[in-house]
């Protein structure tokens, strides 16, 4: 990219990021075969779904029993560890330094891939509840384990359910989890980011919490939206510094997170 069209492109970011509006970042397709992508992708689902009946329903099934629900948490840590092995994910964690010992935070992360869910559950270093949209209350074994695990569906079409969604994930906070929110809402394309939602700022001001910007950087390439494909590769998860929210409007705190994890690809971009 020339230094002017970088400049040019640098300022069209912050005036997006001031007015919360959709920033798409220079991508690349994999150049790496399609025919072996589809393959990699089913293989990916098929995985899944032996992990959730070989793992998931004994589990569930036992835990239940027994009354300890509570002790599926660690079965789901690696369930979603194995998983994005077996999908060809190497993880690299980068700022875990960020994170104060025995602090919870609310993590609020981009999103582009079906990927991110399993590496935002798994990778932060702490035991954090997820806010996951509410289709996946439909998939079997998975819909009903969700609420041991503290991962609370969410219906944005209505804002009641909504907002009881995250009184939910507020009390699980206050029980010593941290919480993972996707503030996009929904999967954005290859390159994209999206403007973020006010719902996990809230959270955050209501649990008197710091966040922690998430960035997750490759999954689109590896398994982009509406690709139908899967390539094995790297997955960077950048935790950055914490954005401090005491006595702050909640659209500069949303700014600010953005702004942060906005910035991790642009630097990727310019380097």
């Amino acid at each position: 990219m020339s230094s002017s069209v970088s400049e040019r492109f640098c300022g069209e970011v912050e005036s997006s990021i001031r007015e919360n509006k959709k920033l798409v970042f220079p991508f690349e397709q994999s150049n790496k075969s399609r025919i072996l992508g589809k393959l990699c992708y089913w293989w990916c689902w098929f995985s899944a779904a032996v992990l959730l009946l070989v793992l998931g329903v004994p589990s569930l099934t036992f835990l239940w029993l027994i009354d300890r629900r509570v002790w599926l948490y660690p079965v789901a840590l690696l369930g979603a560890k194995t998983w994005l092995r077996t999908c060809g994910a190497d993880i690299k964690v980068i700022g875990s330094e960020n994170l104060a010992e025995g602090e919870q935070y609310v993590f609020i992360s981009n999103h582009r891939s079906y990927l991110d869910t399993a590496t935002l559950f798994a990778h932060t270093g702490r035991r954090v509840g997820i806010v996951a949209k509410k289709e996946l209350l439909k998939v079997p074994v998975m819909g009903q384990g969700m609420g041991f695990v503290n991962v609370i569906a969410i219906d944005r079409s209505d804002p009641e359910r909504a907002r009881q969604s995250m009184e939910k994930a507020r009390k699980v906070m206050e029980d010593g989890y941290s919480f993972g929110v996707f503030a996009e809402g929904t999967r954005a394309m290859p390159g994209e980011l999206l403007p973020f939602k006010k719902g996990a700022f809230h959270l955050a001001l209501q649990t008197n919490s710091r966040i922690i910007p998430v960035a997750i950087q490759n999954t689109d390439r590896m398994m982009g939206k509406r690709s139908g494909v899967l390539f094995p590769g790297t997955i960077n998860i950048t935790l950055l510094p914490p954005v401090e929210t005491e006595g702050r409007d909640v659209m500069d705190i949303l700014i600010e997170t953005r702004g942060a994890i906005a910035k991790v690809f642009l630097a990727s971009v310019s380097a």
